[in-house]
């Protein structure tokens, strides 16, 4: 067996359709909607909306999503992102009349972007009645969420994990998020103590909440009683957003970027996400030879975490609201910028990033194939674990503290200014093969996404890893831990030891970790072969499943 084989579970096969996502109920409830003539989007918005009920912590109904669809009658990608803006009273001075010189992390200032998932999912499912052949009713695609949210599901591991680590009472910054009564009452059982894993636990006002989507549409959430009870509820406790805020979302059709990388065309969506810095990174890779280079050796994981940085770089200087700032993509982007970006690289020397790269961002991602050859890279968050913490009273919608991200420096190129979106760590992934989708793919896991996404290109194109097996090698993260101060290279323990100690003696400041830990995100990945088999795989590190039929 090898290396390139290896693997705890196996690859999912199916020669119609596939789904992975990162929670075994959301892929079922996906996997149902393929199984009875439904499109790739449809099936999207069932495994969206079932998720953002039974993986709670990881995103909800109160964050943002971004799509992007392959239409195999045009064999085009579409990209959409509805990801919320700012309110029209978010101000730095806002801010720093309160006293504050960064917006909290947590709590009622922290959710100053309006959420926009539900506007997402409404959007693509117009795209698939325009564009597709429809089997589903809006109506019909929220059923197994609603039915989970009123008749419950049982707590995953990482649910019982990650509720434990935010109620930690010594940390008001991040954590201690049962201070907040309806985060206490929908999260925590009547005696205060934690859903523990295998219970059953139910979400009835986010029924009711889902019950009014699924009957009266999106509008009923930007313009409706859903709007009329948060913004109720955030005015009464010193919040933003206005009834004006929701009312004016909107998503946006926008143009896909890419990539090529050695033969095949990376896509990616642009600002104000960083699928700049995920393609970049690609961009820098094509000018190495990795038939050269030993998967897994230390020159593998050396070039690949110093592309990182050189990509973040850039991000960084640029990346925000594309409407506020004029961004030079295409010269980013160019073959010429990642050429010299890979001259700068020395495979015997670890460059220092003076940024401290920011630890958080959970995500749920995942992939959808229909019997048609449609597509669907989707990927939606609330931001930290639990987002802002805040749940509007009567509304079970756990509200997202993606713009806690703003920074209130004026000079800042993501600095908070009303209605605008900030810097998004959110960027689903396809790569395809003479203009035919040949593998969608994506992760969780904030700064982790461009890194992964490196990963999994390299070891299935470059290496021809199974999918599966892509998924489960080794992976490592460049970044910091709540807390620190600086970056370091955290690796899992399956990384031998004389890898290990070759990275620290070109620089790298390692910090072994666990052997499949949710901090390297939970990945996923679907590729379409020559006889147009789907080959799904889904990662151990989180609950999730690939199923195909």
């Amino acid at each position: 067996m090898s290396k390139n084989d290896q693997a705890y579970r196996a690859t999912t096969m199916g020669p119609n359709g596939m789904i992975t996502t990162p929670h075994y109920l959301a892929s079922q409830a996906g996997m149902n909607v393929l199984q009875n003539g439904g499109n790739a989007i449809e099936a999207a918005i069932a495994a969206a909306s079932t998720i953002s009920v039974v993986y709670p912590h990881m995103n909800s109904i109160g964050g943002d999503n971004f799509w992007l669809i392959y239409n195999a009658k045009t064999n085009k990608v579409e990209a959409l992102n509805s990801s919320g803006r700012s309110g029209e009273n978010a101000s730095i001075s806002c801010y720093k009349e309160k006293g504050y010189n960064k917006i909290p992390s947590r709590g009622y200032l922290s959710a100053n972007t309006v959420p926009g998932a539900v506007a997402g999912w409404d959007e693509a499912y117009r795209y698939a009645k325009d564009h597709f052949s429809c089997t589903y009713s809006w109506e019909d695609l929220l059923q197994a969420a609603i039915s989970y949210a009123q008749n419950g599901f049982a707590v995953t591991p990482s649910q019982e994990h990650w509720t434990n680590v935010n109620i930690n009472e010594e940390d008001s910054e991040f954590r201690y998020l049962h201070r907040f009564n309806e985060f206490k009452r929908t999260f925590l059982k009547p005696d205060g103590s934690l859903y523990k894993r295998g219970e059953v636990m139910k979400q009835p006002d986010l029924a009711n909440t889902l019950e009014l989507i699924a009957s009266e549409g999106s509008k009923v959430f930007y313009e409706g009683e859903i709007a009329r009870k948060i913004v109720e509820d955030l005015q009464a406790n010193g919040g933003l957003l206005t009834v004006n805020d929701f009312k004016n979302h909107r998503s946006n059709w926008v143009d896909p970027i890419s990539v090529d990388y050695k033969g095949y065309t990376a896509y990616n969506l642009p600002p104000n996400t960083q699928g700049m810095a995920s393609l970049s990174i690609l961009n820098i890779l094509n000018n190495f030879d990795f038939s050269t280079i030993e998967e897994g050796s230390k020159e593998y994981y050396h070039l690949l975490i110093e592309a990182t940085k050189l990509a973040f770089k850039d991000r960084d200087q640029w990346l925000t609201d594309p409407d506020f700032v004029d961004i030079p993509l295409d010269d980013l982007l160019s073959k010429s910028h990642g050429m010299e970006l890979a001259h700068q690289i020395n495979s015997n020397f670890s460059k220092e990033m003076e940024k401290k790269l920011d630890p958080k961002g959970d995500t749920v991602w995942f992939g959808v194939v229909d019997k048609e050859g449609n597509a669907v890279s989707f990927i939606q968050s609330i931001y930290h674990d639990f987002g802002s913490g805040i749940i509007p009273k009567q509304t079970g919608i756990l509200l997202q503290n993606r713009g806690s991200f703003f920074s209130l420096d004026e000079n800042n190129v993501n600095s908070l200014e009303p209605n605008k979106r900030t810097f998004h760590t959110l960027n689903p992934a396809m790569l395809l093969k003479e203009n035919s989708s040949y593998l969608v793919y994506g992760t969780m896991g904030g700064e982790g996404q461009p890194q992964t996404q490196a990963a999994l290109v390299t070891r299935i194109v470059d290496y021809q890893f199974d999918v599966q097996a892509a998924i489960e090698a080794p992976r490592w993260l460049y970044g910091r831990t709540w807390g620190a101060s600086s970056n370091n290279l955290k690796v899992e323990s399956r990384v031998p030891n004389e890898i290990i100690q070759a990275l620290e003696g070109v620089g790298h400041d390692i910090e072994v970790v666990e052997e499949f830990t949710d901090v390297m995100g939970h990945a996923g990945a679907i590729l379409i072969d020559d006889h147009n088999v789907k080959r799904g795989g889904a990662d151990p590190r989180g609950d999730g499943l690939a199923l195909g039929y």
